[in-house]
């Protein structure tokens, strides 16, 4: 039974969504102020945490820094709708991904669901991974460039793992949106070139190779 940590202040959120992930089998766990957000987040060991933004003491994006500085476990930010500064700071500071409310309940069990799937598939597959100057373990979630180990998110992780094993073949935005995220996920196509960015980034940190090319009008390449 996974267990979810819900950081939520209003009553009325949380009252609608723990009955729902209780029903599907998870263990919850509330808090409702982003300080407690964060000791719960270390002395309860969530299997993913599901975070508003908006929060009194600390806000999300603050705890989802400071977790961060210490676990790798799946975070999905609640944003309000419109406020793409948000989903783009959050996935900067390594959400996982993000829901805006108003939310359907399908949907976030659909998120959970495809998230934690895609969490446990990662860690029981190949254990280690190589192309080229990049070196990749499955099992520690841990990847190498030229020797230097990188930082990466969930997404991130995966995503390059996708490029890995398709090396050679040019991947639409949707053939990775279906890969990483899942089939039928409900994601803007844009946050493929956001996380593409992001991983172009960290790779220069390292490298001067262009490991991720751009195909115009179908999607990437990692040759």
């Amino acid at each position: 039974m996974a267990k979810i940590l819900i950081v939520e202040d209003d009553k009325g959120i949380s009252d609608f969504i723990i009955p729902e992930l209780k029903h599907e089998g998870y263990e919850t766990v509330l808090a409702t102020t982003g300080r407690e957000g964060l000791e719960k987040a270390s002395s309860e060991n969530p299997d993913l945490i599901l975070l508003d933004v908006m929060l009194p003491e600390l806000n999300g994006l603050e705890v989802l820094r400071r977790i961060r500085q210490t676990s790798r476990v799946p975070i999905i930010l609640e944003t309000a709708r419109g406020e793409t500064i948000d989903k783009i700071n959050g996935l900067n500071e390594g959400a996982d991904d993000y829901i805006a409310k108003p939310f359907e309940i399908e949907e976030l069990l659909a998120r959970i669901n495809a998230l934690l799937r895609r969490i446990n598939f990662s860690n029981t597959t190949s254990p280690v991974l190589k192309h080229g100057d990049l070196e990749m373990n499955g099992s520690s979630m841990s990847i190498s460039v030229c020797g230097n180990s990188l930082n990466l998110s969930k997404i991130e992780f995966l995503m390059l793992k996708l490029f890995i094993e398709k090396a050679g073949t040019v991947l639409s935005r949707n053939d990775i949106i279906d890969s990483v995220w899942g089939e039928n996920h409900f994601i803007d196509i844009n946050t493929v070139d956001v996380y593409v960015g992001y991983l172009r980034s960290k790779l220069a940190d390292h490298s001067d190779k262009e490991y991720i090319k751009t195909v115009r009008g179908i999607g990437y390449v990692m040759e």
